[in-house]
């Protein structure tokens, strides 16, 4: 198995630099395979989310749409799946961030009462709390 870092996925997903695009996607098509998936972290979802959309104008529904993509593809190794999903499915109807939700959702699954946050989307989530 190989680790896959976040600018090795957007190098892939948008086919934006001719030199590292390249490289990016033979890495992925000739290494990532069901026997030997490449592993994305909780930590790079997040930040593809976020490169994505900030540097790269993705909508939100087109972000999801390729959440969904990942998660089902099974030359990819998704740290804690269930988790990601499970952010994933609050993200499609909640107006906090994708990484919000996941930061939430681990917290929770960690054993936490609440996850406190000043961030007023996020708190609409029955297990967050603004801070008083």
């Amino acid at each position: 198995m190989i680790g896959l870092d976040t600018n090795v996925l957007v190098r892939y997903i948008t086919q934006d630099d001719p030199s590292q695009s390249v490289i990016a996607s033979r890495l992925i098509e000739t290494r990532c395979s069901k026997a030997n998936p490449g592993r994305i972290s909780q930590i790079v979802l997040c930040e593809l989310v976020w490169v994505l959309r900030r540097a790269y104008g993705y909508e939100k529904s087109q972000l999801i749409a390729l959440l969904d993509q990942i998660l089902v593809t099974a030359e990819l190794d998704i740290e804690n799946e269930e988790l990601a999903w499970k952010a994933l499915a609050a993200w499609r109807d909640g107006a906090a961030d994708y990484s919000d939700y996941l930061l939430a959702l681990a917290n929770q699954a960690a054993g936490c009462e609440c996850t406190y946050s000043f961030d007023s989307k996020l708190a609409r989530d029955a297990n967050v709390a603004i801070p008083k």
